[in-house]
């Protein structure tokens, strides 16, 4: 799992998903990107990030998205 650049911690935001050394969420990076943010706006307004931090926050959902079990109700 892509884990370099993104931590859980329960002292930090309850635990969610973030990039390291921030308290900037996977969610919402990907909120910002669905709402058609480019790279460049989101490195622009959060200069703390790099495009790599974006790239880690991509590939954590597609690995959390490939690992999930989908379980038919009938």
């Amino acid at each position: 799992m892509s884990t370099e650049r993104i931590v859980i911690d329960q002292e930090i935001l309850a635990g969610k998903p973030v990039i390291k050394g921030t308290r900037i969420s996977v969610e919402f990076i990907l909120e910002l990107l669905a709402n058609g943010w480019s790279y460049e706006e989101i490195l622009r307004n959060y200069p703390q990030l790099e495009k790599e931090d974006i790239l880690a926050a991509i590939r954590y959902s597609v690995e959390i998205l490939r690992d999930e079990k989908i379980y038919a109700l009938k």
